[in-house]
């Protein structure tokens, strides 16, 4: 019943094996759910790849495959990027650098808004200067959604001021504004890829900040009722990782200089988070389960929703997997692994 971990990678666009077959890259946070991901897809596109990661909010699972399919062309570093040591060994000869090592919670970013800024734009100017000592081509940066705020314009384009209103989203756009400087300084091609709520498989279930689909599939496989944080009438553009996956590798293979221009990754679809929890309950078959509702959480956006023409025109970025199709199979493997769980638990005892 499990989707196979590398489920990705079938969807991305053709044509990028002759591009990327024998690239030297390194991925930072190549450990976490959308790295795991990514570096599936350049393993199995013939990439020379090496992932550093401190495994802090990730895990080497999420690699274990990569590393058992080639592993004399996967490297793994576990240690912090703001260590300059170990990021100089990471991307020592490397083409491109692919940086989403990052810590990813709004309410956590509320709580410790020191260690978000040191990590998320402190340590995206150090995986810059590396990448630049070491002679690097490319920087291509996770960026987020979450610059844009609360402006009520939709859809959101990049010609819209960003109105950051969580630390997270202000680190976040801090490593924006670093990526377009080292390009206008330093001549190193980059480019930051403004992501549009990213699910798939693998993304953690059992963290106080899990995403809301896992949260909630998780819920409904233990008969819980889902949370729902505000009214559930705010929208989300929710984007299977196997998009992130082909705009990072588009945005590596792109012919033209890349000058920190900042472009939209999502679906280009606004859907509501009461409509997501009634979309999981009638895959899963539990509409009986009715909705928990909890105040509203401060710092989160109300609407979202992305305009993907800027990536079309920069990187060739398409989004080509659904919502519908997405949804279905990352539940099929979270349905895979409650199933394998409680197998595990019924022999134990």
């Amino acid at each position: 019943m499990s989707v196979p971990t590398h489920q990705a990678v079938s969807l991305l666009p053709t044509g990028l094996a002759e591009q990327i077959a024998g690239r030297r890259v390194c991925v930072t946070g190549g450990a976490g759910f959308i790295g795991g991901h990514l570096v599936d897809a350049l393993v199995s596109l013939g990439a020379l790849v090496t992932v550093i990661d401190d495994l802090s909010n990730a895990s080497a699972r999420n690699i274990a495959q990569a590393m058992d399919r080639a592993p004399d062309r996967v490297r793994f570093i576990q240690a912090s990027i703001l260590d300059p040591d170990a990021m100089s060994r990471a991307v020592e000869g490397v083409q491109s650098v692919f940086h989403l090592a990052a810590l990813g919670s709004v309410p956590m970013s509320i709580e410790d808004p020191a260690r978000n800024w040191v990590v998320n734009a402190t340590g995206s100017m150090r995986v810059l200067q590396a990448a630049q000592n070491a002679g690097a081509q490319r920087v291509i940066y996770s960026a987020s959604s979450s610059a844009y705020g609360n402006n009520p314009d939709l859809p959101k384009c990049e010609s819209m001021a960003p109105e950051p209103e969580s630390p997270y989203a202000a680190a976040k756009y801090g490593g924006e504004s670093l990526m377009r400087s080292w390009a206008a300084c330093y001549g190193i091609d980059t480019i930051s890829l403004r992501y549009f709520n990213i699910f798939g498989s693998r993304q953690a279930a059992d963290s106080a900040y899990a995403a809301v689909i896992p949260a909630f599939v998780t819920r409904y496989l233990n008969a819980q009722s889902p949370i729902i944080y505000g009214s559930g009438e705010q929208t989300r553009d929710f984007t299977h990782v196997s998009n992130a996956v082909a705009a990072n590798l588009l945005a590596a293979v792109a012919d033209e200089p890349l000058r920190g221009q900042v472009v939209n990754i999502g679906a280009g679809v606004r859907t509501s988070i009461n409509t997501l929890a009634t979309m999981i309950a009638e895959i899963l078959g539990t509409t009986d389960i009715k909705i928990q509702y909890a105040p509203e959480r401060v710092g989160e956006v109300l609407h979202s929703v992305s305009c993907v023409d800027l990536a079309k025109a920069v990187i060739g970025y398409e989004p080509a997997t659904t919502l519908e199709t997405g949804l279905a199979q990352t539940i099929e493997w979270y349905a895979g692994e409650y199933a394998k769980h409680a197998a595990s638990q019924s022999e134990a005892s």
